[in-house]
Protein backbone atom coordinates (compact mmCIF):
# COMPACT_ATOMS: atom_id res chain seq x y z
CA UNK A 1 0.00 0.00 0.00
CA UNK A 2 2.74 2.39 0.78
CA UNK A 3 4.80 1.41 -2.86
CA UNK A 4 1.12 1.89 -4.12
CA UNK A 5 1.06 5.25 -2.75
CA UNK A 6 4.51 6.56 -3.07
CA UNK A 7 4.35 5.78 -6.72
CA UNK A 8 0.55 7.79 -7.12
CA UNK A 9 2.93 10.49 -5.24
CA UNK A 10 5.91 10.31 -7.60
CA UNK A 11 3.86 10.48 -10.56
CA UNK A 12 1.79 13.52 -9.69
CA UNK A 13 5.00 15.60 -8.66
CA UNK A 14 6.64 14.27 -11.97
CA UNK A 15 3.80 15.62 -13.99
CA UNK A 16 3.85 19.19 -11.99
CA UNK A 17 7.84 19.52 -12.47
CA UNK A 18 7.39 18.62 -16.40
CA UNK A 19 4.70 21.15 -16.73
CA UNK A 20 6.44 23.63 -14.42
CA UNK A 21 9.72 23.82 -16.39
CA UNK A 22 8.00 24.01 -19.58
CA UNK A 23 6.03 26.93 -18.72
CA UNK A 24 9.07 28.62 -17.75
CA UNK A 25 11.11 27.62 -20.45
CA UNK A 26 8.86 26.45 -23.03
CA UNK A 27 7.37 28.71 -25.81
CA UNK A 28 3.21 29.56 -25.60
CA UNK A 29 1.25 29.96 -28.56
CA UNK A 30 3.11 28.16 -31.17
CA UNK A 31 4.86 24.25 -31.20
CA UNK A 32 8.34 24.09 -29.78
CA UNK A 33 11.34 23.72 -31.57
CA UNK A 34 14.92 22.55 -30.94
CA UNK A 35 16.41 25.35 -30.83
CA UNK A 36 14.38 27.35 -28.36
CA UNK A 37 16.02 24.70 -25.52
CA UNK A 38 19.35 25.96 -26.40
CA UNK A 39 21.01 28.18 -23.93
CA UNK A 40 20.17 31.26 -26.40
CA UNK A 41 16.67 29.83 -27.08
CA UNK A 42 15.64 29.48 -23.04
CA UNK A 43 17.13 32.82 -22.29
CA UNK A 44 14.88 34.47 -25.84
CA UNK A 45 11.93 32.25 -24.66
CA UNK A 46 12.07 33.58 -20.40
CA UNK A 47 12.38 37.18 -21.96
CA UNK A 48 8.98 36.27 -23.73
CA UNK A 49 7.05 34.62 -20.99
CA UNK A 50 7.89 36.74 -18.41
CA UNK A 51 6.58 40.15 -18.25
CA UNK A 52 8.31 42.77 -16.45
CA UNK A 53 7.11 45.55 -14.66
CA UNK A 54 7.87 49.21 -15.26
CA UNK A 55 10.54 49.31 -12.65
CA UNK A 56 12.68 46.51 -14.45
CA UNK A 57 12.02 47.34 -18.19
CA UNK A 58 12.09 51.41 -17.89
CA UNK A 59 9.78 53.89 -19.24
CA UNK A 60 6.84 56.33 -18.22
CA UNK A 61 4.69 56.52 -14.87
CA UNK A 62 1.74 58.62 -14.51
CA UNK A 63 -1.16 58.90 -11.67
CA UNK A 64 -3.94 61.19 -12.96
CA UNK A 65 -7.19 62.30 -11.60
CA UNK A 66 -10.34 62.86 -13.18
CA UNK A 67 -11.60 66.40 -11.59
CA UNK A 68 -15.23 64.97 -11.44
CA UNK A 69 -16.13 67.94 -9.99
CA UNK A 70 -16.05 70.13 -12.60
CA UNK A 71 -17.44 67.11 -14.91
CA UNK A 72 -20.56 67.61 -11.90
CA UNK A 73 -20.52 71.68 -12.50
CA UNK A 74 -20.63 71.61 -16.18
CA UNK A 75 -23.38 68.76 -15.86
CA UNK A 76 -25.61 71.20 -13.43
CA UNK A 77 -25.09 74.38 -15.51
CA UNK A 78 -25.95 72.43 -18.84
CA UNK A 79 -29.01 71.34 -16.96
CA UNK A 80 -29.97 74.76 -15.46
CA UNK A 81 -29.93 76.05 -19.24
CA UNK A 82 -31.95 72.69 -20.44
CA UNK A 83 -34.51 73.63 -17.38
CA UNK A 84 -34.82 76.89 -18.48
CA UNK A 85 -35.45 76.55 -22.62
CA UNK A 86 -38.03 73.50 -21.75
CA UNK A 87 -40.02 75.88 -19.33
CA UNK A 88 -39.89 78.60 -21.92
CA UNK A 89 -40.66 76.39 -24.98
CA UNK A 90 -43.39 75.24 -22.78
CA UNK A 91 -44.98 78.69 -22.76
CA UNK A 92 -44.20 79.30 -18.62
CA UNK A 93 -42.49 82.79 -17.68
CA UNK A 94 -39.25 81.95 -16.39
CA UNK A 95 -37.47 84.86 -14.86
CA UNK A 96 -34.06 83.07 -14.08
CA UNK A 97 -32.20 80.05 -13.67
CA UNK A 98 -29.64 79.64 -12.58
CA UNK A 99 -26.99 76.34 -11.32
CA UNK A 100 -25.45 76.00 -7.87
CA UNK A 101 -21.96 74.11 -7.60
CA UNK A 102 -20.64 75.57 -4.16
CA UNK A 103 -19.79 73.42 -1.60
CA UNK A 104 -20.16 69.93 -3.33
CA UNK A 105 -24.00 70.61 -3.96
CA UNK A 106 -25.22 70.94 -7.40
CA UNK A 107 -28.68 72.38 -7.70
CA UNK A 108 -30.85 73.42 -10.38
CA UNK A 109 -32.91 76.23 -9.85
CA UNK A 110 -35.57 78.42 -11.85
CA UNK A 111 -37.32 81.45 -10.54
CA UNK A 112 -40.69 81.27 -12.37
CA UNK A 113 -43.35 84.49 -13.04
CA UNK A 114 -46.15 82.39 -11.44
CA UNK A 115 -46.06 80.05 -8.28
CA UNK A 116 -48.74 78.34 -9.17
CA UNK A 117 -47.96 76.61 -12.06
CA UNK A 118 -45.10 74.91 -10.21
CA UNK A 119 -46.49 71.47 -10.86
CA UNK A 120 -47.23 72.11 -14.42
CA UNK A 121 -43.66 73.85 -14.75
CA UNK A 122 -41.97 70.61 -13.20
CA UNK A 123 -43.57 68.56 -15.05
CA UNK A 124 -43.00 70.13 -19.05
CA UNK A 125 -38.84 70.66 -17.50
CA UNK A 126 -38.83 67.06 -16.16
CA UNK A 127 -40.13 65.58 -19.37
CA UNK A 128 -37.16 67.12 -21.81
CA UNK A 129 -34.37 67.19 -19.38
CA UNK A 130 -33.00 64.67 -16.88
CA UNK A 131 -34.00 66.11 -13.80
CA UNK A 132 -36.44 63.61 -12.46
CA UNK A 133 -36.28 61.65 -8.99
CA UNK A 134 -35.68 58.70 -11.57
CA UNK A 135 -32.55 60.52 -12.57
CA UNK A 136 -31.20 61.00 -9.16
CA UNK A 137 -32.51 64.56 -8.55
CA UNK A 138 -34.28 65.38 -5.56
CA UNK A 139 -37.13 68.11 -6.24
CA UNK A 140 -38.50 71.23 -4.02
CA UNK A 141 -40.03 74.44 -4.14
CA UNK A 142 -40.26 77.13 -1.81
CA UNK A 143 -42.25 80.60 -3.23
CA UNK A 144 -41.49 81.00 -7.03
CA UNK A 145 -38.28 79.05 -6.21
CA UNK A 146 -38.11 75.32 -7.69
CA UNK A 147 -35.30 73.40 -7.69
CA UNK A 148 -33.79 70.47 -8.17
CA UNK A 149 -30.73 69.12 -6.43
CA UNK A 150 -28.73 66.23 -7.16
CA UNK A 151 -28.30 63.27 -4.90
CA UNK A 152 -25.03 62.50 -3.07
CA UNK A 153 -25.64 58.83 -4.20
CA UNK A 154 -25.83 59.82 -7.75
CA UNK A 155 -23.11 62.00 -7.17
CA UNK A 156 -20.90 59.14 -6.19
CA UNK A 157 -22.58 56.92 -9.21
CA UNK A 158 -21.60 60.07 -11.65
CA UNK A 159 -17.88 60.34 -10.41
CA UNK A 160 -17.84 56.60 -11.05
CA UNK A 161 -19.05 56.68 -14.60
CA UNK A 162 -16.76 59.94 -15.33
CA UNK A 163 -13.67 57.56 -14.24
CA UNK A 164 -14.65 54.78 -16.01
CA UNK A 165 -15.29 57.07 -19.40
CA UNK A 166 -11.89 58.96 -19.03
CA UNK A 167 -10.31 55.42 -18.49
CA UNK A 168 -11.81 54.32 -21.95
CA UNK A 169 -10.67 57.21 -23.51
CA UNK A 170 -7.35 56.89 -22.30
CA UNK A 171 -6.79 53.30 -23.26
CA UNK A 172 -8.03 54.11 -26.94
CA UNK A 173 -5.75 57.35 -27.50
CA UNK A 174 -2.48 55.48 -25.90
CA UNK A 175 -3.36 52.36 -28.11
CA UNK A 176 -3.04 54.64 -30.79
CA UNK A 177 0.63 55.56 -29.68
CA UNK A 178 1.14 51.80 -30.05
CA UNK A 179 2.67 51.38 -26.37
CA UNK A 180 3.61 47.68 -25.70
CA UNK A 181 1.31 46.14 -23.00
CA UNK A 182 0.15 49.27 -21.09
CA UNK A 183 -0.81 48.91 -17.45
CA UNK A 184 -4.02 51.13 -16.74
CA UNK A 185 -6.22 50.63 -13.60
CA UNK A 186 -7.90 52.09 -11.10
CA UNK A 187 -5.77 54.17 -8.38
CA UNK A 188 -6.37 54.93 -4.87
CA UNK A 189 -9.58 54.49 -2.97
CA UNK A 190 -12.57 54.41 -4.33
CA UNK A 191 -13.55 58.00 -4.62
CA UNK A 192 -10.35 59.15 -5.34
CA UNK A 193 -11.02 59.15 -8.93
CA UNK A 194 -7.49 58.50 -9.67
CA UNK A 195 -5.92 56.93 -12.82
CA UNK A 196 -2.73 54.44 -12.86
CA UNK A 197 -0.80 54.68 -16.32
CA UNK A 198 2.25 52.66 -16.62
CA UNK A 199 4.02 52.33 -20.14
CA UNK A 200 6.64 50.50 -20.65
CA UNK A 201 9.38 51.64 -22.67
CA UNK A 202 7.56 55.31 -23.51
CA UNK A 203 10.61 57.72 -22.23
CA UNK A 204 8.58 60.90 -23.49
CA UNK A 205 5.66 61.46 -20.61
CA UNK A 206 5.18 64.78 -22.54
CA UNK A 207 3.99 63.71 -25.55
CA UNK A 208 1.59 60.89 -23.96
CA UNK A 209 0.07 63.88 -22.06
CA UNK A 210 -0.39 66.05 -25.04
CA UNK A 211 -2.14 62.64 -26.66
CA UNK A 212 -4.64 63.00 -23.56
CA UNK A 213 -5.49 66.30 -23.66
CA UNK A 214 -6.62 65.98 -27.08
CA UNK A 215 -10.00 65.46 -28.44
CA UNK A 216 -11.80 62.33 -29.62
CA UNK A 217 -14.71 62.90 -32.66
CA UNK A 218 -17.61 61.27 -32.32
CA UNK A 219 -20.51 61.73 -35.09
CA UNK A 220 -23.47 60.10 -35.81
CA UNK A 221 -24.17 59.93 -39.54
CA UNK A 222 -26.39 58.90 -42.52
CA UNK A 223 -25.44 55.12 -43.99
CA UNK A 224 -25.79 55.16 -47.72
CA UNK A 225 -27.65 51.91 -47.70
CA UNK A 226 -30.88 50.47 -48.64
CA UNK A 227 -33.63 50.89 -46.14
CA UNK A 228 -34.17 48.16 -43.85
CA UNK A 229 -35.67 45.46 -43.53
CA UNK A 230 -32.26 45.02 -46.52
CA UNK A 231 -29.33 44.62 -44.04
CA UNK A 232 -26.98 47.46 -43.93
CA UNK A 233 -24.68 48.07 -47.25
CA UNK A 234 -21.52 46.80 -46.74
CA UNK A 235 -18.52 46.31 -48.83
CA UNK A 236 -15.13 43.96 -48.29
CA UNK A 237 -13.08 46.80 -49.33
CA UNK A 238 -12.21 50.76 -49.39
CA UNK A 239 -11.72 50.41 -52.96
CA UNK A 240 -15.11 48.46 -53.63
CA UNK A 241 -17.04 51.22 -51.72
CA UNK A 242 -15.64 54.14 -53.34
CA UNK A 243 -16.63 52.45 -56.73
CA UNK A 244 -20.31 52.09 -55.73
CA UNK A 245 -19.80 55.87 -55.71
CA UNK A 246 -19.82 55.70 -59.40
CA UNK A 247 -17.53 58.95 -59.32
CA UNK A 248 -14.40 58.00 -61.08
CA UNK A 249 -12.55 56.68 -58.29
CA UNK A 250 -13.15 60.05 -56.37
CA UNK A 251 -15.24 60.50 -53.42
CA UNK A 252 -17.79 63.34 -53.89
CA UNK A 253 -17.56 65.85 -51.01
CA UNK A 254 -20.97 64.80 -49.85
CA UNK A 255 -19.89 61.53 -49.09
CA UNK A 256 -17.12 59.72 -47.18
CA UNK A 257 -15.89 56.15 -46.92
CA UNK A 258 -15.62 54.46 -43.57
CA UNK A 259 -13.90 51.30 -42.02
CA UNK A 260 -16.63 49.62 -40.06
CA UNK A 261 -15.91 46.18 -37.67
CA UNK A 262 -19.21 44.32 -37.42
CA UNK A 263 -20.36 43.76 -33.82
CA UNK A 264 -20.68 39.78 -32.72
CA UNK A 265 -23.77 38.58 -32.15
CA UNK A 266 -25.43 37.87 -28.37
CA UNK A 267 -24.11 34.56 -27.74
CA UNK A 268 -22.59 33.59 -30.96
CA UNK A 269 -22.17 29.75 -30.84
CA UNK A 270 -20.14 29.25 -33.74
CA UNK A 271 -16.70 27.74 -33.59
CA UNK A 272 -14.78 30.51 -34.67
CA UNK A 273 -16.66 33.31 -32.42
CA UNK A 274 -13.27 34.17 -30.74
CA UNK A 275 -11.75 35.22 -33.74
CA UNK A 276 -11.96 38.93 -34.44
CA UNK A 277 -14.66 40.21 -36.85
CA UNK A 278 -13.23 41.27 -40.47
CA UNK A 279 -13.03 44.90 -41.19
CA UNK A 280 -15.74 46.22 -43.99
CA UNK A 281 -16.49 49.18 -45.16
CA UNK A 282 -19.24 51.26 -45.62
CA UNK A 283 -20.24 54.68 -47.64
CA UNK A 284 -21.75 57.63 -45.52
CA UNK A 285 -23.23 61.22 -45.93
CA UNK A 286 -21.33 64.24 -45.30
CA UNK A 287 -21.30 66.05 -43.22
CA UNK A 288 -22.82 64.20 -40.05
CA UNK A 289 -26.44 64.62 -38.16
CA UNK A 290 -24.98 65.36 -35.33
CA UNK A 291 -21.28 65.76 -33.75
CA UNK A 292 -20.43 64.36 -29.78
CA UNK A 293 -20.58 67.63 -28.59
CA UNK A 294 -24.64 68.13 -28.84
CA UNK A 295 -24.73 64.57 -27.22
CA UNK A 296 -26.09 64.50 -23.28
CA UNK A 297 -24.96 61.36 -21.97
CA UNK A 298 -25.76 57.24 -23.13
CA UNK A 299 -26.23 54.16 -21.22
CA UNK A 300 -26.69 50.83 -21.40
CA UNK A 301 -29.76 49.46 -19.60
CA UNK A 302 -31.66 46.04 -20.20
CA UNK A 303 -34.10 45.20 -23.24
CA UNK A 304 -37.76 46.03 -22.47
CA UNK A 305 -38.09 42.58 -23.95
CA UNK A 306 -36.18 40.83 -21.02
CA UNK A 307 -33.88 37.83 -21.66
CA UNK A 308 -29.80 38.78 -21.85
CA UNK A 309 -30.39 41.24 -24.78
CA UNK A 310 -29.44 45.04 -23.78
CA UNK A 311 -30.37 48.50 -25.45
CA UNK A 312 -28.37 51.83 -25.34
CA UNK A 313 -30.49 54.95 -24.43
CA UNK A 314 -29.16 57.96 -25.46
CA UNK A 315 -29.89 62.01 -25.03
CA UNK A 316 -28.99 65.14 -26.83
CA UNK A 317 -28.89 68.60 -25.96
CA UNK A 318 -31.57 71.19 -27.38
CA UNK A 319 -29.42 71.54 -30.40
CA UNK A 320 -28.71 68.32 -31.04
CA UNK A 321 -32.36 67.12 -30.97
CA UNK A 322 -34.16 69.88 -32.83
CA UNK A 323 -31.51 68.75 -35.65
CA UNK A 324 -31.95 64.94 -34.89
CA UNK A 325 -35.51 65.25 -34.92
CA UNK A 326 -35.80 66.54 -38.04
CA UNK A 327 -33.59 64.01 -39.67
CA UNK A 328 -35.12 60.99 -38.06
CA UNK A 329 -38.86 62.08 -38.92
CA UNK A 330 -37.59 62.10 -42.67
CA UNK A 331 -35.68 59.08 -42.49
CA UNK A 332 -37.55 56.17 -41.41
CA UNK A 333 -36.12 52.91 -41.89
CA UNK A 334 -32.71 54.22 -43.00
CA UNK A 335 -29.25 53.17 -41.56
CA UNK A 336 -27.48 55.27 -38.59
CA UNK A 337 -24.03 54.90 -37.67
CA UNK A 338 -21.98 55.86 -34.89
CA UNK A 339 -19.00 57.08 -35.87
CA UNK A 340 -15.79 57.39 -33.48
CA UNK A 341 -12.16 59.13 -34.79
CA UNK A 342 -13.47 58.10 -38.46
CA UNK A 343 -13.92 54.92 -37.71
CA UNK A 344 -17.92 52.91 -37.82
CA UNK A 345 -18.76 51.56 -34.40
CA UNK A 346 -22.39 50.81 -34.50
CA UNK A 347 -25.15 50.53 -37.68
CA UNK A 348 -28.78 50.65 -36.60
CA UNK A 349 -31.60 51.97 -38.43
CA UNK A 350 -34.06 54.40 -37.51
CA UNK A 351 -37.73 53.00 -36.13
CA UNK A 352 -39.64 56.22 -35.54
CA UNK A 353 -38.65 59.99 -35.31
CA UNK A 354 -36.42 60.81 -32.15
CA UNK A 355 -35.99 64.20 -30.81
CA UNK A 356 -33.93 64.32 -27.10
CA UNK A 357 -33.81 60.67 -26.63
CA UNK A 358 -33.33 57.63 -28.07
CA UNK A 359 -32.51 54.14 -28.11
CA UNK A 360 -30.24 52.06 -30.26
CA UNK A 361 -31.36 48.19 -30.11
CA UNK A 362 -29.99 45.33 -31.32
CA UNK A 363 -28.68 41.76 -30.22
CA UNK A 364 -26.34 43.45 -27.56
CA UNK A 365 -24.91 41.71 -24.62
CA UNK A 366 -24.54 43.13 -21.38
CA UNK A 367 -20.87 43.92 -21.55
CA UNK A 368 -20.65 45.28 -25.48
CA UNK A 369 -23.78 47.18 -24.77
CA UNK A 370 -22.06 48.92 -21.90
CA UNK A 371 -19.05 49.13 -24.03
CA UNK A 372 -20.84 50.64 -26.73
CA UNK A 373 -22.37 53.14 -24.33
CA UNK A 374 -19.15 54.19 -22.93
CA UNK A 375 -17.84 54.71 -26.91
CA UNK A 376 -21.19 56.58 -27.53
CA UNK A 377 -19.53 58.90 -24.59
CA UNK A 378 -16.46 59.18 -25.12
CA UNK A 379 -16.25 62.44 -28.03
CA UNK A 380 -14.12 63.64 -25.57
CA UNK A 381 -12.54 63.48 -21.91
CA UNK A 382 -15.83 64.31 -19.80
CA UNK A 383 -13.47 66.21 -17.45
CA UNK A 384 -10.22 67.73 -17.05
CA UNK A 385 -7.29 65.55 -15.78
CA UNK A 386 -4.94 66.90 -13.63
CA UNK A 387 -1.25 64.55 -12.94
CA UNK A 388 -0.92 63.75 -9.29
CA UNK A 389 2.25 61.84 -9.91
CA UNK A 390 4.49 61.41 -12.84
CA UNK A 391 7.89 59.52 -13.10
CA UNK A 392 10.40 58.07 -15.58
CA UNK A 393 12.54 55.12 -15.05
CA UNK A 394 15.46 54.29 -17.42
CA UNK A 395 16.28 51.13 -19.52
CA UNK A 396 19.20 51.16 -17.96
CA UNK A 397 17.92 51.69 -13.74
CA UNK A 398 15.55 48.37 -15.15
CA UNK A 399 18.59 46.77 -15.94
CA UNK A 400 20.31 47.02 -13.21
CA UNK A 401 17.55 46.58 -10.94
CA UNK A 402 17.33 43.15 -12.58
CA UNK A 403 20.72 42.44 -12.37
CA UNK A 404 20.63 43.22 -8.45
CA UNK A 405 17.69 41.45 -7.72
CA UNK A 406 19.00 38.30 -9.38
CA UNK A 407 22.47 38.47 -8.01
CA UNK A 408 20.17 38.86 -4.50
CA UNK A 409 18.32 36.08 -5.36
CA UNK A 410 21.14 33.74 -6.50
CA UNK A 411 23.24 34.24 -3.24
CA UNK A 412 20.42 33.91 -0.89
CA UNK A 413 19.73 31.03 -2.28
CA UNK A 414 23.21 29.89 -2.29
CA UNK A 415 24.01 30.95 1.26
CA UNK A 416 20.33 29.12 2.74
CA UNK A 417 21.78 25.61 0.29
CA UNK A 418 25.29 25.74 1.86
CA UNK A 419 23.13 25.94 5.83
CA UNK A 420 20.65 23.36 4.68
CA UNK A 421 23.53 21.01 3.79
CA UNK A 422 25.70 21.90 6.44
CA UNK A 423 23.48 21.65 9.27
CA UNK A 424 21.29 18.73 8.20
CA UNK A 425 23.07 17.00 5.86
CA UNK A 426 21.37 14.34 4.27
CA UNK A 427 18.34 15.82 4.76
CA UNK A 428 18.75 19.20 3.63
CA UNK A 429 19.41 18.04 0.13
CA UNK A 430 15.50 17.06 0.90
CA UNK A 431 15.52 20.59 0.96
CA UNK A 432 17.52 21.78 -1.17
CA UNK A 433 15.02 19.83 -3.80
CA UNK A 434 12.13 21.30 -2.77
CA UNK A 435 13.39 24.78 -2.33
CA UNK A 436 14.93 24.52 -6.03
CA UNK A 437 11.00 23.15 -7.18
CA UNK A 438 9.73 26.20 -5.53
CA UNK A 439 11.27 28.25 -7.19
CA UNK A 440 10.40 27.07 -10.60
CA UNK A 441 6.61 26.74 -9.88
CA UNK A 442 6.33 30.12 -8.55
CA UNK A 443 7.55 31.56 -11.68
CA UNK A 444 5.34 29.10 -13.44
CA UNK A 445 2.45 30.26 -11.50
CA UNK A 446 3.43 34.19 -12.09
CA UNK A 447 3.27 33.16 -16.08
CA UNK A 448 0.20 31.37 -16.32
CA UNK A 449 -1.67 34.41 -14.42
CA UNK A 450 0.28 36.74 -16.50
CA UNK A 451 1.18 38.82 -13.31
CA UNK A 452 3.73 41.40 -13.93
CA UNK A 453 7.05 41.18 -12.30
CA UNK A 454 8.50 44.15 -10.67
CA UNK A 455 11.04 44.82 -7.86
CA UNK A 456 9.00 44.78 -5.26
CA UNK A 457 8.10 41.31 -6.70
CA UNK A 458 11.83 39.91 -6.88
CA UNK A 459 12.06 41.12 -3.22
CA UNK A 460 8.67 38.97 -2.52
CA UNK A 461 10.23 35.98 -4.03
CA UNK A 462 13.37 36.16 -2.19
CA UNK A 463 11.44 36.45 1.08
CA UNK A 464 10.06 32.92 -0.21
CA UNK A 465 12.97 31.54 -0.36
CA UNK A 466 13.22 31.96 3.72
CA UNK A 467 9.63 30.91 4.40
CA UNK A 468 10.21 27.79 2.17
CA UNK A 469 13.33 26.89 4.34
CA UNK A 470 11.52 28.08 7.79
CA UNK A 471 9.02 25.05 7.41
CA UNK A 472 11.45 22.06 6.42
CA UNK A 473 13.30 23.51 9.99
CA UNK A 474 10.26 23.22 11.52
CA UNK A 475 9.60 20.04 10.11
CA UNK A 476 13.51 18.13 10.26
CA UNK A 477 13.28 19.86 14.35
CA UNK A 478 10.15 17.99 15.33
CA UNK A 479 11.62 15.40 13.64
CA UNK A 480 15.11 15.25 15.59
CA UNK A 481 12.55 15.75 18.64
CA UNK A 482 10.85 12.48 18.32
CA UNK A 483 14.07 11.08 17.45
CA UNK A 484 15.36 12.08 20.54
CA UNK A 485 12.60 10.47 22.67
CA UNK A 486 13.16 6.75 21.48
CA UNK A 487 10.74 6.64 18.70
CA UNK A 488 11.83 4.68 15.42
CA UNK A 489 12.77 6.57 11.94
CA UNK A 490 9.57 5.92 10.17
CA UNK A 491 7.48 6.42 13.23
CA UNK A 492 9.55 10.18 13.89
CA UNK A 493 9.55 11.09 10.69
CA UNK A 494 5.17 10.36 10.51
CA UNK A 495 4.65 12.28 13.78
CA UNK A 496 7.29 15.06 12.70
CA UNK A 497 5.16 15.72 9.77
CA UNK A 498 2.15 15.78 11.19
CA UNK A 499 2.88 17.73 14.36
CA UNK A 500 4.72 20.41 12.31
CA UNK A 501 1.74 20.55 9.79
CA UNK A 502 -0.41 22.19 11.80
CA UNK A 503 2.02 24.98 12.45
CA UNK A 504 2.91 25.68 8.60
CA UNK A 505 -0.27 25.70 7.94
CA UNK A 506 -1.07 28.57 10.88
CA UNK A 507 2.40 30.63 9.51
CA UNK A 508 1.31 30.61 5.91
CA UNK A 509 -2.55 31.37 5.99
CA UNK A 510 -1.76 34.61 7.99
CA UNK A 511 0.83 35.25 5.98
CA UNK A 512 -1.34 35.25 2.50
CA UNK A 513 -4.09 36.77 4.85
CA UNK A 514 -1.89 39.39 5.36
CA UNK A 515 -0.89 39.65 1.50
CA UNK A 516 -4.35 39.96 0.28
CA UNK A 517 -4.80 43.13 2.55
CA UNK A 518 -1.37 44.42 0.83
CA UNK A 519 -3.07 43.72 -2.90
CA UNK A 520 -6.35 44.99 -2.15
CA UNK A 521 -5.57 48.18 -0.43
CA UNK A 522 -2.21 48.81 -1.73
CA UNK A 523 -0.63 50.67 -4.97
CA UNK A 524 1.15 48.96 -8.16
CA UNK A 525 4.36 48.20 -6.59
CA UNK A 526 2.84 47.02 -3.06
CA UNK A 527 0.33 44.79 -5.19
CA UNK A 528 3.46 42.75 -7.23
CA UNK A 529 5.00 42.11 -3.48
CA UNK A 530 2.01 40.80 -2.48
CA UNK A 531 1.31 38.56 -5.52
CA UNK A 532 5.07 36.82 -5.69
CA UNK A 533 4.08 36.42 -1.89
CA UNK A 534 0.96 34.71 -2.10
CA UNK A 535 1.85 32.49 -5.07
CA UNK A 536 5.67 31.56 -2.97
CA UNK A 537 3.22 30.21 0.13
CA UNK A 538 0.76 28.16 -2.03
CA UNK A 539 3.64 26.58 -3.80
CA UNK A 540 5.35 26.21 -0.64
CA UNK A 541 2.48 23.96 0.40
CA UNK A 542 3.09 21.79 -2.08
CA UNK A 543 7.03 21.50 -2.68
CA UNK A 544 8.07 21.51 1.28
CA UNK A 545 5.11 19.37 2.64
CA UNK A 546 3.72 16.80 -0.26
CA UNK A 547 7.03 16.75 -2.34
CA UNK A 548 9.85 16.86 0.45
CA UNK A 549 7.60 13.87 2.70
CA UNK A 550 7.69 11.94 -0.74
CA UNK A 551 11.42 12.17 -0.32
CA UNK A 552 11.69 10.69 2.97
CA UNK A 553 8.98 7.73 2.08
CA UNK A 554 11.39 7.50 -0.73
CA UNK A 555 14.23 6.99 1.46
CA UNK A 556 12.20 5.29 3.92
CA UNK A 557 11.08 2.01 1.37
CA UNK A 558 13.56 1.75 -1.36
CA UNK A 559 16.36 -0.18 0.57
CA UNK A 560 13.35 -2.82 1.65
CA UNK A 561 14.46 -3.15 5.12
CA UNK A 562 14.17 -1.41 8.43
CA UNK A 563 15.77 1.99 8.60
CA UNK A 564 17.94 2.29 12.01
CA UNK A 565 19.06 6.06 11.50
CA UNK A 566 18.45 8.99 9.66
CA UNK A 567 21.16 11.92 8.30
CA UNK A 568 19.56 14.90 9.54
Amino acid sequence: MKKKNLLQRSIIIGIVTVLGIYIVIGPHGRRPHFKDFTWSGIKSTLAQNISLGLDLKGGSHLVMRVKVEDYLKRLTEDSATAAQNAAKDAGFDVKDARADTAGGNYRVSLQVGDPSKIKDIRDAVEKKVDLSDRAGWSFSSSGNTVSWTLKGATQVALGESATDQAMKIVDSRINAIGVAEPTLARHGGQNSHEILLQMPGVQDPEHVKQLLAGQSHLELVHVISPPSPAPSQTYSTKEEAIASLNSGGNIPTNRRVLAYTERAELATQEPNAKAAPPKKWVVVESPAIIDGAELRTAAANPARAGGEEYEISFSLKKSGADKFGAWTGANINEYMGVVLNDEVKSIAFIKGQIFDQGEITGRFSKQSSEDLALTLRSGALPAPIEYQEERTVGPSLGADSIRSGVRASVLGLALVVVFMLFYYRGSGINAVVALLLNMILMIAGLIMFGATLTLPGIAGIILTIGMAVDSNVLIFERIREELRSGKTVPSAVEQGFGHAFVTIIDTHVTTIVSSLFLYVFGAGPIRGFAVTLVLGLLVNLFSAVYVSRTIFMWLLTRKGRRVESLSI
